[in-house]
């Protein structure tokens, strides 16, 4: 019995010399309930709403203050005609729109009022959810405005989804799985087979040769760029002709984009390998930092605007926030390229200061 104490105390002892086990045992559980109890949320919240009212009458108008009044609706713009609408959406301003009938409060005595909600389906789950509050609380304020013994037929809203009518659910996964997979081949891949040679004392020998260590870095970076590129090629191909998912933009500007994130990646990759020593290190560094924030907090699953402002701030900063949200105008959306000068624009700036911390740390760790 005193033996099997005494191994005990010997593993408690281990445990608590060890930094990262300790870190994973008491850090992990407190990363996690943060995120999911924060971020994993059903609730509709935040939802930006556009108007198109040309009657601009009495109910109309106390129709959009309820809206706007809810917790759920932020009404942010005011259109006046339907390319305007079109071209919201296209540019990702809004989320959802409503569009009233001119005249309305005179056609809903003659029955030939029409309300529509316009909802964009690229998250099928979401516009259903969005478009069902809406519809509530038009209901809701239909009941108090108007007198007994009115027809409420013309409150009734029209339901019309942009880029996914037939409500798949494939036109929203499929660009956050490309996201998680090139994010996880490229980095955490890359930080561990350079961490496994610095670990075993393999780098040293290499970089005692005749080549450069920025070449050396490179070319131990270059099959993972490959590989990521054949996992991009198979998952748009499984997507077309598997799943029925149409590219409905520039296939051209799909591949550039898509590059550009593994550059990304790749760069964090280095970042990993040159601030770890050991294998065990990196696969924590990418699980925390890679793994869990890109599923829950990049708006592959769950809707940013959803989310307290703090993780919101969060999410600005990961990489395939920026990629998938770029990803679903090009590949779902159809839109030119010109709509995702943004994201292109916020992956390369991380590309330059990723990939220069990381060479420049690479380099004054090993030389």
């Amino acid at each position: 019995m005193k033996q099997f104490i005494a191994f005990v105390k010997k593993e408690f002892y281990h445990i608590f010399r060890d930094r990262r086990t300790m870190l994973i045992l008491l850090g992990m559980p407190v990363v996690q309930i943060i995120l999911f109890g924060f971020a994993i949320t059903t609730e509709v919240r935040n939802v930006r709403m556009g108007v198109l009212d040309p009657s601009n009458d009495e109910i109309t108008r106390k129709i959009i203050d309820r809206l706007d009044a809810s917790e759920y609706f932020n009404v942010t713009s005011l259109y006046h005609t339907p390319k305007e609408v079109e071209k919201a959406f296209g540019k990702g301003d809004i989320d959802m729109a409503i569009v009233f009938t001119d005249r309305f409060t005179d056609r809903l005595y003659t029955g030939e009022a029409c309300v529509q909600l316009i909802a964009d389906a690229t998250d099928p789950n979401m516009a259903t959810t969005q478009t069902n509050y809406a519809s509530g609380v038009i209901a809701a304020a239909g009941k108090e405005l108007l007198p007994p013994g009115i027809n409420t037929a013309g409150l009734t809203p029209d339901i019309k989804l942009l880029y996914n009518p037939q409500m798949k659910s494939a036109y929203n996964f499929v660009p956050g799985v490309m996201g998680l997979i090139l994010m996880l081949i490229c980095a955490m891949m890359t930080s561990i087979s350079i961490v496994r040679e610095k670990e075993t004392g393999t780098m040293e020998v290499l970089l005692v040769s005749p080549m450069k260590p920025l070449f050396i870095i490179l070319a131990k970076a270059v099959p993972y760029f490959v590989l990521s590129f054949v996992n991009l090629i198979t998952i748009l191909l499984l997507s077309v002709f598997v799943l029925n998912v149409p590219i409905a933009g520039s296939l051209f500007w799909l591949v550039v984009v898509s590059l550009l994130f593994i550059f990304v990646s790749l760069a964090l990759g280095l970042l990993f390998s040159s601030i770890t020593r050991t294998q065990v290190a990196a696969m924590l560094a990418s699980g925390l930092v890679l793994l869990m924030p890109t599923m829950i907090l990049s708006g592959m699953i769950f809707p940013i605007e959803s989310m307290p402002l703090f993780l919101q701030w969060i999410s600005d900063i990961i990489p395939a926030r920026w990629y998938i949200q770029a990803i679903r105008k090009l590949m779902i959306e159809g839109v030119s390229v010109v709509f995702v000068v943004k994201e292109i624009g916020i992956l390369s700036l991380m590309a330059v200061v990723l990939i220069t911390i990381s060479f420049k740390k690479f380099k004054h760790r090993l030389a």
